[in-house]
């Protein structure tokens, strides 16, 4: 017994911090106590333990690739105080054990560590240039943005092959679509987001919702120190983008001010051609010819406000505010580009968004925290179509075979009469979230996110009788999500385990006059609804084989409600209503590593790969048939069937001396899908992507204190078709095939040496290439801007 009391009464603990010259915790530095007698290395946030030493004097070295190793002489006595803490501080070595070392894990890097597969963009540098966010993410591992034209045309987000609503985009947590069509990634500058993070696949509970191919989040500045930032740009087909936004806090009180404005402009009259750019003439004889987008401008802007407090006692942040937009866009032709563009169509849309936002670090008691996001507002869209002429892409009148002028029969740009359609809807959405830290390694979080849209749709065109019996569309979305994270082995292995629980019901009501056997008319409504209820699943996990060679792996069983537009329909984008589509169903597998950022001598770098699996069940997308007609101007949404995603990508990341940086990235899949029986590659998908970037960066160049960068970038996607396969040497399938092609981009920016003020110059698609995201549909050819940017107390 008293042997038992004496050796329970000599074990002694030693712990602390490690941390370099500028304070930042160093991960994995190997601390050994005396003769190995114990040892262990420190986690994430630098922190050590060694448990159960006996009494004694020891030595205690702290080593760690890249710095001198640190020693200390401790001694350990029966005294009633049996815990000692030793911080360490760490000196990098000039020759960094023989040149190499190993850098510190950034924000980025340690999002980009958690299981997940997770690209976290930083936005401060490309801000400054002349680059819309989503050019900023078609250059991302994985990710391939298609647009439908030029500034302001409809995109579409594919993450490893899953596409269209398949990827949800939120800002802060908010899934995008409740903003509406003028307040988009096209119109949000990149100097409003702080960062831009990108889940393929599998997504964190804490992004309740139905995103089955993954999630991009859109993270606004939430900076609280008082600042401002404008810009302005310049440049082919007329286009004009500003921007200004800004925070002003009082210090004492905590009382804060944000705002933001933005307007974009452009006609997006550049050249086209190809095989539907032709001057019908006597005859009907076709000519070919290369000709100017005429009815294709775009215009947007935008008004944020918010005020209330952050960095107070009872919130880290407490906001309430408007967003106002609205946004104007002429419509050149329907889902295609066919023989006779349309002249006179054009779209117009506005919203009216109140939001509050509230977050709270430890309320209560410490280790829980909360955050809340909600909007409610107005939404309205209007599509504008009665002009009956019809237009050649010369931008005059077209004529017939005997040489006159004519006009559609229907009365309108596109078939199905002349229209004035209006879309009314009420909007809401709210996320909260909860967290709890049980301690260092258990965290538990509930989320929940609702949205709801109320939609009636009117025509002032139709008969007054159709007018007074309105149709109503409903759309109300609840998804539920529960995780637990856990951390062990000195936060070298981390968890997530999380469920998901989907409801979302629809509803379309659909007034008419019928008149019985008697011949009494009466009012009925014509009612469809549906009620969906769902379940996922899934985890993440990452495991530290070293401070720079991490495991990653994560799965989800993922679910994706049809949308209000794949359900309703919507006349603008010339998308025909399905009521009965079902849920998309997918089980999504990742598997991939991280290897560094290694520094040797002054080149750093890193590589990252992912290999992932998606088996689909009831993909949603366009009807897989043998044919398509290039001069159908309307779609429909309906469930494919089932197929399997299989793919990777691979990314490598290189700097030398901070002044030039190399960035590459790769990514191929097959996308197969069951059709009639038979497994087939889904159409209208780029199959291979290849994206690569240089920078080098001259200081002190014309002024001292000034720098001066150059960029290139360039974007190849090998040739895809938008027709299911038919076998080869088959007469016309090149006829819908989409080209193999490589844009090239140039720019500089130059820093004055007040820091403020950055020029900058940006040369898009440089050799003049045609491009095409989808088939037909030319995107701008080559273009030059200019902008400046002007900054007061910049993010930090």
């Amino acid at each position: 017994m008293a042997l038992s009391t004496y050796s329970q009464e000599s074990q002694h603990t030693v712990s602390g911090n490690v941390v370099d010259n500028f304070g930042n915790p160093l991960f994995g530095a190997s601390v050994v106590l005396g003769n190995n007698l114990r040892t262990t290395i420190t986690g994430e946030d630098g922190r050590y333990i060694l448990k159960f030493i006996p009494n004694g004097n020891y030595l205690v070295k702290v080593s760690y690739l890249g710095f001198i190793s640190s020693y200390r002489e401790i001694s350990l006595e029966n005294t009633s105080n049996k815990k000692l803490t030793i911080n360490f501080t760490l000196t990098e070595s000039v020759e960094g054990l023989k040149g190499v070392s190993i850098k510190t894990k950034t924000e980025k890097t340690k999002k980009e560590t958690q299981g997940f597969a997770v690209n976290v963009i930083k936005t401060k540098d490309v801000s400054l240039r002349n680059i819309q966010t989503n050019e900023l993410l078609n250059t991302t591992v994985g990710v391939k943005i298609r647009q439908n034209g030029g500034l302001g045309s409809d995109v579409n987000y594919s993450l490893n092959g899953l596409s269209g609503n398949a990827v949800r985009i939120f800002i802060d947590g908010i899934p995008i679509s409740m903003y509406g069509s003028s307040y988009n990634l096209n119109s949000i500058p990149p100097s409003m987001i702080k960062n831009i993070e990108i889940y393929k696949g599998v997504v964190p509970g804490h992004l309740s919702d139905d995103a089955l191919g993954g999630a991009i989040n859109i993270v606004l500045n939430n900076d609280d120190k008082t600042n401002l930032n404008a810009s302005i740009s310049y440049g082919s087909f007329n286009t004009t983008q500003a921007n200004v936004n800004g925070l002003y806090r009082l210090k004492k009180s905590g009382f804060t001010v944000k705002s933001a404005i933005f307007h974009n402009y452009s006609d997006n009259d550049y050249k086209v051609s190809g095989r539907s750019v032709v001057d019908t003439g006597l005859g009907g004889v076709q000519t070919p010819i290369t000709a100017k987008r005429f009815n294709d401008a775009y215009k947007s802007t935008g008004v944020l406000f918010q005020t209330g407090y952050t960095d107070v006692k009872w919130a880290n942040q407490f906001l309430i505010g408007l967003n106002a937009s609205k946004d104007y866009k002429e419509v050149q032709h329907g889902a295609f580009m066919t023989i006779t563009p349309y002249k006179g169509r054009f779209l117009k849309s506005d919203a009216l968004l109140a939001n509050i936002i509230y977050k709270k670090k430890n309320l209560f008691t410490n280790g829980l925290d909360v955050n809340i996001n909600g909007l409610y507002g107005k939404r309205n869209r209007a599509v504008n179509d009665t002009l009956a002429a019809a237009y050649s892409w010369t931008g005059e009148r077209a004529i017939d075979y005997k040489g006159d002028e004519y006009d559609y029969t229907w009365g309108s740009q596109q078939e199905g009469g002349p229209t004035l359609a209006k879309i009314k809807r009420n909007v809401a959405s709210i996320r909260t979230g909860l967290s709890y830290a049980v301690n260092k390694q258990h965290k538990i979080l509930a989320n929940h996110v609702y949205s709801g849209v109320d939609r009636e749709d009117s025509d002032v065109l139709v008969s007054v009788l159709e007018n007074t019996f309105k149709g109503t569309r409903n759309i109300y979305k609840n998804i539920y999500s529960l995780t637990y994270e856990f951390t062990a082995f000195e936060n070298r292995l981390r968890t997530s385990v999380f469920g998901k629980h989907y409801q979302q019901k629809t509803t379309s009501i659909d007034p008419e006059i019928k008149t019985d056997a008697n011949g009494v008319k009466s009012i009925v409504d014509e009612v469809v609804s549906s009620n969906v209820y769902q379940d996922g699943y899934g985890f993440a996990a990452s495991y530290a084989i070293t401070p720079v060679v991490t495991l990653l792996a994560s799965a989800e069983k993922a679910v994706r409600l049809p949308d209000e537009t794949e359900v309703f329909g919507n006349d603008g984008d010339n998308v025909v209503a399905n009521p009965t589509i079902n849920p998309e169903q997918s089980k999504n597998y990742n598997l991939g590593f991280r290897f560094g950022t290694f520094n040797i001598k002054n080149h750093d770098f890193s590589i990252s790969t992912n290999v992932f699996t998606r088996n689909i069940k009831d993909r949603i997308g366009l009807p897989l048939e043998t044919s398509f007609n290039v001069d159908d101007e309307l779609i429909v949404y309906v469930n494919q069937g089932s197929g399997t995603s299989k793919g990777i990508d691979a990314q490598l990341s290189y700097t030398y001396n901070r002044n030039f940086g190399l960035n590459f990235n790769i990514s191929r899949f097959d996308l197969k899908i069951i059709n009639n029986n038979v497994e087939i590659d889904v159409p209208n998908t780029p199959f291979y992507t290849m994206n690569g970037s240089l920078r080098y960066s001259f200081k002190n160049l014309i002024q001292k204190e000034s720098r001066l960068n150059i960029f290139y970038s360039m974007y190849f996607t090998d040739e895809f078709s938008y027709l299911v396969p038919q076998g080869s040497n088959t007469v016309g399938n090149d006829f819908f095939k989409i080209p193999q092609q490589l844009a090239q981009d140039f720019g500089l920016s130059y820093s004055f040496p007040n820091k403020k003020l950055v020029a900058s110059f940006d040369i898009k698609n440089i050799f003049d290439k045609p491009v095409f995201d989808n088939l037909s549909v030319q995107k701008p050819g080559r273009a030059f801007y200019i902008k400046l940017n002007y900054t007061i107390n910049k993010f930090n």
